[in-house]
């Protein structure tokens, strides 16, 4: 049977996850240079995958257009741009049906395994038995290899840094500083560090007159939120609601370090090879989620000997009475000095 020659990859949601597509499917076409890839997901990710050779991109309109049975008409539509194999990457219903209708008209396809009894497992073992499980990047990896294509991460080139529009420059400043990005947010408490505390780290690093800090968020609240973060310093600036998201792409590629919770904007830096600090609290770098090459030194863990249950779910939705609190280990020392070891 002949080798695929061009592949529809499905990934629909979330951010993160869709972010974490980018670097496998820089390494895929960077080995594969032949190959014709086109990405399956919602508009707003689409800037993600731009000047990636080879890639094309199929909006998905899951809440209009292609809701319910307008997922075959969107499964029409990728097969009729030529695709001759489905690379499913998310493995949710949506995913599915596309994917098995493609496989009924004759497509080969593939479907990730996203390990869900191995997670389980993790949790399930309250503590006692973690050990390292396959990142979400190798098994984005695995899927192409069962379709022919073996890939090796190590081999991943970091793309080169977005050019800066004068309005990015304008924030950049004209003093040569390191450019930090913080991203204080995240989906559930849990997994977010106490902004009393994140302000104290800020602080600091803005004490030392070196570096210029942008806060990074979304949404009404997050925003005024980051104004109040922003306001008693010199040398930072809230980006939250004043950048398109091209342009916060571009701002990101050209940081010197990211500071991030277990959430998605870890995984944006780490699509331009930016290292990444990564805080985590009750989910834990073991689950496979640590963005793309940064090595596990850059991982700040809750104090495990205090909270000895984490991870207690792989998203951070579900924990114990007072396990909320376990981000408040550690201290902001600790992060100032890894950021500072870093730079």
């Amino acid at each position: 049977m002949p080798k695929p020659t061009h592949i529809l990859v499905i990934r629909l949601s979330a951010m993160g996850d869709v972010a974490m597509t980018v670097p496998v499917l820089q390494v895929l076409t960077q080995t594969y240079p032949e190959l014709k890839i086109t990405v399956l997901s919602r508009p707003f990710f689409k800037p993600f995958f731009e000047g990636i050779p080879s890639i094309a991109f199929l909006e998905a309109d899951v809440y209009g257009e292609h809701k319910r049975f307008g997922l075959i008409k969107l499964a029409n539509e990728a097969k009729d741009l030529g695709i001759d194999a489905v690379a499913d990457l998310h493995n949710v219903i949506r995913s599915k049906i596309i994917t098995k209708y493609l496989k009924f008209k004759g497509l080969e396809t593939a479907t990730i395994d996203k390990g869900r009894a191995e997670k389980k497992e993790l949790i399930s073992s309250k503590g006692k038995n973690i050990s390292q499980l396959k990142t979400t990047h190798q098994r984005y990896a695995d899927v192409f290899g069962n379709l022919g294509f073996s890939i090796d991460l190590k081999k991943y080139i970091a793309p080169s840094k977005k050019r800066l529009s004068p309005k990015l420059n304008g924030l950049l400043g004209i003093e040569p500083k390191k450019l930090i990005g913080i991203a204080p947010f995240a989906a559930y408490k849990s997994k977010m560090y106490p902004l009393s505390l994140m302000a104290e780290v800020i602080r600091e690093l803005d004490r030392k007159d070196k570096y210029r800090i942008f806060l990074f968020g979304g949404g009404k609240k997050e925003i005024e939120l980051l104004k109040k973060l922003e306001n008693p310093f010199a040398n930072v600036t809230n980006v939250a609601g004043k950048l398109t998201f091209e342009e916060e792409l571009a701002l990101i590629s050209n940081l010197d370090l990211m500071l991030s919770m277990d959430s998605g904007n870890g995984h944006l830096a780490s699509m331009y090879g930016v290292p990444v600090v990564t805080l985590w609290g009750v989910t834990h770098p073991s689950a496979g989620f640590i963005p793309f090459n940064q090595p596990e030194n850059n991982q700040l863990v809750a104090d495990r000997e205090q909270y000895p249950l984490i991870p207690t779910s792989i998203y951070g939705n579900k924990f114990p009475k007072g396990y909320d609190e376990a981000m408040n280990t550690i201290t902001p020392e600790t992060v100032v000095q890894k950021v500072q070891e870093l730079l």
